[in-house]
C-alpha cells in the first residue's frame, strides 16, 4: 500500500504537485493491477485523485476512472477539468458515460452534459439517452434553465418533508433519505405544505434538538428567504454571503420548491465572478475558462478589441499635442511634466473606477446613488489633487533653488502651472473615473467594461486638454 501522501495538489516550494509523483505509481498499478487502485486510493480525496488523474496521459484516464468503483469515479469526475472531462466522456462508450455521470450530483451531471454538448452534441445526446428514465427527466429538466441562473445552479438533491409530521417521523424521514440515497444538502430540512409549497425551513442541528413530540411547523422557521428559477447567479450570490446560507432555496412562482443552491456551487460563482472582473479591469475581454486551457488564437481575440479601442483614444493624445506644438516648441520644458500630469490623471480616476465598480458589485451603491458618489469624489479629487500639487510646484521651486535644473526667470509661473494642473487633473480624473461605471451600467453593460486602461486613456487626453490650457493662462507672454 502507498505510504500517507499529503493532499495531491500540493507542491514542495517550486517543485512537482505529489500528484505528479504518484501518476507513475497510478501507471504501473493499471500494467499490473487494476483492481488495486481502489484499496490503494481509498484515503485520498476525490480533488486530489482529479489532480492525480491531470497528471497521467490523456488515454489513461478513462482506465483509471473504469478501475475505480462507479461513486468514487463519479466524485472524481466532478473535480475534474471541463475540457478532461468531455474528452473522458468522448472516449467512452455512451452507455459507460451514462453510468458515470448518473451518479453524479444532479447539478454536475446537467453541467457535464452541458459542456459536452459544446464539444460533440451527438455524444452528449446518446449519453442522455442511456440514462435511466428518471435521471434523464431530472437532467433535461435543470439543462432547460439558463446556465448563470439559479436555476442552472441547483440541485434537486435536497431534504423536505411535510410540516404536519412530528419531530420524530420527521427524523425518521430523514435518516430513511440519507440511507436511500445521497442528498448534497443534507444539512438543511425544509418543510412543505400537501401542495409541496415551501413553508418553513430548520437545520439538521434544530431537528436533532427538537423536544419529542413536538410537530415540526412548530420548530421550524417560516421566514424563508428564496429565489425564483430565474434569479442572476450574482444575486443568489449575494444572498448567500449575506445570510450566510449553506443552501439557498428555489422556487417557482406558486412557491413550490424546486431545487436549492449549495454554497459550493456559490463559491465557483463569486470566484468566476471576480476573475470575469478582474480580467476586464485589466482592459480585455473575459476569458471563458482557464488561461492555459483557452487557444492562443482566443487569448489573442480576446485582448486585441480592446487594444484598439485604447490605441484609438491614445491617437487622441498625440492629436492635443499636434494641436499644441507650436506652443511647446516655444517653451520645451513644459513637456517634460506631461508624463507627471498624465499618469496622476488616470492614477486618480483607475482609483476611483476600482472602487466604485467593487462597490457595485457589492451591493453598497446603485444607480440613484450616483450624486452621492460624485460629492465624495470631487471632493476626495480636490485634496488628492491639492496634495499633489503642492508636491509638483515644490518640485520645480526646489530644483530651482537648489540649481539641478534651469527653469528660467518664471519659473514660479511654471511651478504654479503644474500645481494647479495636477489639482484639477486630479480632480477630474476622480470624477470621470466614478461616473463612467455608473453610465456603463445605465446604459445597460457591465461597470468592470470600464477598466483601468480605459479610464486612464480618457483622463489622459483631458489632462493635456487642462494642462495646455493652465498654461496659457498663466505664462502667455512669458514663455508662451
Amino acid at each position: 500500500m502507498m505510504p500517507p501522501q499529503p493532499p495531491a495538489g500540493r507542491r514542495d516550494d517550486d517543485g512537482p504537485t505529489v500528484a505528479a509523483l504518484l501518476a507513475p505509481d497510478i501507471l504501473a498499478m493499471l500494467d499490473d493491477d487494476p483492481a488495486s487502485i481502489t484499496l490503494e486510493t481509498e484515503e485520498l480525496h476525490p480533488r486530489d485523485l482529479a489532480d492525480v488523474a491531470e497528471a497521467l496521459p490523456a488515454e489513461r484516464v478513462v482506465e483509471f476512472l473504469t478501475a475505480l468503483a462507479p461513486a468514487r469515479a463519479a466524485d472524481v469526475l466532478e473535480y475534474l477539468d471541463e475540457e478532461l472531462r468531455s474528452e473522458v466522456l468522448e472516449k467512452m462508450s455512451a452507455r459507460q458515460a451514462a453510468a458515470l455521470v448518473s451518479e453524479m450530483t444532479p447539478d454536475d451531471r446537467a453541467d457535464a452534459i452541458e459542456e459536452l454538448a459544446e464539444e460533440n452534441e451527438a455524444r452528449a445526446e446518446a449519453v442522455l439517452a442511456e440514462l435511466s428514465p428518471q435521471a434523464r427527466e431530472e437532467t433535461e429538466r435543470l439543462l432547460a434553465y439558463e446556465p448563470y441562473s439559479a436555476g442552472g445552479l441547483m440541485t434537486t438533491e435536497f431534504v423536505a418533508v411535510p410540516e404536519s409530521l412530528t419531530i420524530e417521523e420527521a427524523l425518521g424521514r430523514v435518516r430513511g433519505m440519507a440511507r436511500a440515497e445521497r442528498r448534497e444538502a443534507m444539512y438543511t430540512v425544509y418543510t412543505t405544505d400537501a401542495e409541496g409549497r415551501l413553508r418553513g425551513v430548520l437545520s439538521l442541528r434544530e431537528l436533532l434538538a427538537a423536544p419529542e413530540g413536538a410537530r415540526i411547523a412548530d420548530i421550524a422557521w417560516t421566514e424563508v428567504v428564496t429565489v425564483p428559477a430565474t434569479a442572476e447567479q450574482e444575486e443568489v450570490a449575494r444572498l448567500t454571503s449575506d445570510y450566510g446560507f449553506v443552501a439557498l432555496p428555489v422556487v417557482d412562482a406558486e412557491r413550490r420548491l424546486l431545487g436549492v443552491v449549495t454554497v459550493d456551487d456559490v463559491i465557483d460563482v463569486i470566484e468566476e465572478e471576480q476573475t470575469e472582473d478582474v480580467q476586464k479591469l485589466g482592459g480585455m475581454e473575459a476569458l471563458d475558462d482557464p488561461y492555459m486551457t483557452v487557444s492562443l488564437p482566443a487569448v489573442i481575440r480576446k485582448r486585441v478589441g480592446w487594444l484598439c479601442v485604447l490605441f484609438a483614444g491614445s491617437l487622441l493624445t498625440a492629436t492635443v499635442i499636434e494641436r499644441y506644438e507650436g506652443r511647446l516648441s516655444k517653451a520645451e520644458l513644459l513637456t517634460l511634466f506631461i508624463p507627471l500630469i498624465v499618469s496622476s490623471g488616470g492614477n486618480s480616476g483607475s482609483q476611483a473606477t476600482s472602487l466604485i465598480i467593487r462597490a457595485m458589485a457589492l451591493n453598497e451603491i446603485s444607480l440613484r446613488d450616483w450624486w452621492r458618489v460624485a460629492g465624495r469624489e470631487i471632493v476626495s479629487g480636490l485634496a488628492l489633487g491639492s496634495v499633489l500639487g503642492v508636491l509638483g510646484l515644490a518640485r520645480v521651486i526646489v530644483w530651482q533653488r537648489m540649481g539641478w535644473y534651469d527653469y528660467g526667470p518664471f519659473h514660479v509661473r511654471v511651478a504654479l502651472t503644474i500645481g494647479l494642473t495636477l489639482l484639477g487633473v486630479v480632480t477630474f480624473g476622480s470624477l470621470a473615473g466614478s461616473m463612467l461605471p455608473f453610465v456603463l451600467r445605465r446604459a445597460g453593460f457591465d461597470p468592470a467594461s470600464a477598466s483601468a486602461p480605459f479610464v486612464a486613456t480618457l483622463v489622459d487626453v483631458s489632462g493635456l486638454l487642462i494642462y495646455f490650457t493652465v498654461a496659457l493662462a498663466l505664462l502667455r507672454g512669458t514663455v508662451l
